[in-house]
């Protein structure tokens, strides 16, 4: 693998700042793809035909509650656009970079100019979510009882070819659920609950020295995010090239965050954090999704994120799909 080392400035305080977040192994924490990988979801983005069907316009919900249907589907049935924020402009497979995992020949590469409205550059910062289609194809959720997991390698670019812009750029984020007291309960209707999605995973994010005025570019990893819904730092990201991310949700509703740079599968030295995201716990697991961020000006492309070999496992049972019946994998 050939790595980039990204310089190094303003230590103090960053270090601290992701200590204090961090903590030593809990006991319910496991390593991300322990367990039984579930074939029916996840790709390994090998098939020479594999494409992805846009259907564009893409949606906007988020800014104009526009949805555009029908969504961006792959034709395997893996992946589909997200509704709320739609697809990246780019997404099809390409030649694994050097340095992948032994025998790769093909990963997904995502990159996207509009991340907001089609056609109507905002200039402001927005994202598109591309989604690992697992609640459908395993035919339902999967229950934190059964610890579900789920790992990926991303591919960063030298840092001469991000956007050269400060603040997130990509991030690697499960959909999971819990039960909640619903705020519009009140003495006529009674206590009520409600189903409440959140997703927490991993930003990578830069400050750019263009922007930040200081002498060298500064990269890592945000964590989303704490008992009160705050993200914080994790690792500085100091080269480029293969890195291999993990989450995994343990029977306690807990959120487990493991990474490393390299294509090496995860183990415990990989640990980085656990947290009760937003301080829920987690019910059930829907799916994973990959981020594209950019400043949506119309003319800077994102930078060119590009996935390789996403897994999802279960430590706990075993899960078959119902709808479609297992098949080969493309």
């Amino acid at each position: 693998m050939r790595s980039v080392r990204l310089l190094q400035f303003a230590l103090t305080g960053l270090l601290a700042s992701f200590v204090a977040k961090s903590q030593a192994q809990v006991p319910s924490a496991f390593v991300p793809g322990m367990g039984t990988q579930l074939e029916q979801v996840g790709d390994d983005f090998e098939a020479e035909d594999w494409k992805y069907i846009p259907n564009n316009p893409k949606s906007s919900e988020d800014i104009d509650e526009q949805q555009r249907l029908p969504v961006g589907k792959s034709a395997n049935g893996r992946w589909y656009e997200g509704q709320k924020r739609g697809h990246p402009d780019i997404v099809k497979r390409v030649p694994t970079p050097d340095g992948g995992i032994p025998g790769s020949q093909g990963s997904m590469l995502l990159q996207s100019l509009q991340t907001g409205i089609p056609n109507r550059p905002s200039r402001t910062m927005h994202q598109d979510d591309f989604i690992g289609n697992v609640q459908n194809r395993v035919g339902g959720t999967i229950r934190a009882s059964q610890s579900p997991s789920v790992t990926t390698r991303v591919y960063l670019p030298p840092i001469e070819d991000w956007e050269p812009r400060s603040g997130p750029h990509f991030a690697f984020r499960i959909a999971i659920e819990t039960t909640i007291p619903d705020p519009k309960s009140n003495f006529l209707t009674g206590k009520m609950d409600k189903n409440e999605i959140y997703w927490p995973g991993f930003f990578i994010v830069l400050e750019s020295k263009k922007q930040t005025g200081k002498p060298d570019d500064y990269a890592y990893l945000r964590i989303r995010s704490d008992k009160n819904g705050a993200d914080f730092r994790g690792p500085q990201i100091e080269v480029t090239g293969w890195w291999t991310l993990g989450l995994s949700v343990s029977a306690d509703g807990m959120v487990h965050y493991y990474g490393h740079p390299g294509i090496e599968e995860l183990t415990r030295e990989d640990y980085i954090t656990s947290q009760y995201p937003y301080g829920y716990r987690c019910e059930r697991f829907r799916n994973f999704f990959y981020n594209v961020i950019n400043g949506d000006n119309g003319q800077t492309w994102s930078t060119p994120w590009i996935v390789d070999d996403p897994k999802v496992y279960v430590l706990q049972g075993n899960r078959t799909a119902s709808s479609p019946s297992n098949r080969t994998r493309r």
